[in-house]
């Protein structure tokens, strides 16, 4: 009987990518664990839990029995992902870096590494699926629904997902860690990480001020009272709540309790006039669209798909939302939506499903 083939694991020193490479290497894969850095702006800062991360993986690939690399990606990072997000956030847009890191470092310089490596497989602690369907590859949801993250993975192309395990994305999140308690893995316990990629969990608006210059300038209401003063349009979202810095401003004469007292909300940039918008309450008209038109589309089959109904995401923690696509040219296309959609945000992604099948999708540049 001939040896199992060899994969690569990302290990990221979380649990999913460690019971990943133990689900493969119990299926009787030659698994080898690499641990991607990305990021080395400031190592020796107390956010960056990059060598905290390493030691995880390296303890796990320890309990595993495999052997695991440390490779530097930074560069990589640096030129595909970083200067990128840069430009989109001094623009006024708020970009998506999982997005860009997964289509440009963990399965372009990650993949290439591994394939040199002699692996005809990869793998990571992803929550997604790969179907294989008459010679094409489609990528499917996880199917645990509040894990799935086909959403940062929309960009993968068929090259990629032929080459390509996403083990965990068949289980739910509670049996992943039951598993990684079973095999006595030492990261069994620990949370997950929610900072941007390279970021980790320090305070955004500190890190974005070292690479982008502060330019304040008024806040306005709706009727355009100037109620106060942001930072810099780049340190804002649309949608976004908290830190605006403007408590609860009240018409005259309103009453305690009544709607004046509504949170604000960020609901436009104005770029030209440097000005910040905010509106009050989550159902304000500012904040709602009914469309939006997306450019730089990229599709899982190599084609956009034909004109017509579709579920899609213009953010990831969405429940997927009916909406009519219509393509354009040059990578662009239009969706209209039969409900009203949130705080569509440019620079964020727009992604469409047929079902559990995840499409692919675009880079949102105007809402309606």
């Amino acid at each position: 009987m001939s040896a199992k083939p060899r994969v690569v694991v990302g290990l990221s020193g979380g649990v999913d990518s460690a019971v990943t490479a133990h689900l493969l290497k119990a299926q009787g894969y030659d698994v080898v664990g690499i641990f991607m850095k990305n990021w080395e702006d400031d190592d020796d800062s107390e956010y960056c839990s990059s060598n905290e991360d390493f030691v995880d993986a390296a303890a796990v690939a320890d309990v595993i029995g495999i052997e695991i690399e440390h490779v530097n990606f930074a560069a990589d990072y640096k030129d595909r992902v970083f200067a990128e997000f840069l430009r989109e956030y001094q623009a006024g847009r708020t970009p998506n870096p999982d997005v860009l890191c997964n289509a440009e470092i963990k399965f372009k310089a990650f993949l290439d590494h591994a394939m040199r490596l002699g692996a005809e497989k990869i793998a990571t602690g992803h929550y997604a699926r790969v179907r294989e369907r008459g010679g094409a590859f489609e990528l499917l949801k996880g199917l645990d629904e509040t894990k799935d993250q086909s959403y940062f993975l929309h960009r993968l192309n068929q090259a990629q997902l032929s080459k390509t395990l996403f083990p965990v994305g068949e289980l739910r999140k509670s049996e992943v860690r039951r598993i990684a308690e079973e095999i006595g893995l030492p990261n069994a316990k620990k949370k997950d990480s929610t900072g941007i990629c390279f970021i980790g969990e320090r305070p955004f608006r500190e890190f974005l001020n070292r690479y982008i210059s502060k330019e304040p300038g008024p806040i306005k209401d709706e009727r355009g009272r100037v109620i106060g003063k942001h930072e810099g349009l780049s340190f804002y979202t649309l949608g976004q709540r908290q830190g605006l810095g403007i408590g609860g401003v009240k018409a005259k004469g309103a009453q305690r309790g009544g709607g004046d007292h509504a949170p604000w909300f960020v609901a436009r940039k104005d770029m030209e006039h440097n000005t910040l918008w905010v509106v009050q309450g989550h159902e304000h008209p500012w904040l709602q669209s009914l469309a939006l038109d997306a450019d730089d589309a990229s599709w899982v089959s190599g084609h956009a798909p034909v004109e017509g109904t579709y579920g899609s995401k213009a953010r990831y923690r969405q429940v997927d939302s009916p909406c009519h696509l219509a393509s354009g040219a040059n990578g662009a296309f239009h969706l209209d939506f039969e409900q009203p959609q949130w705080a569509v945000t440019p620079g964020q992604s727009a992604v469409l499903y047929d079902g559990e099948v995840c499409l692919g999708g675009g880079v949102i540049s105007s809402r309606d």
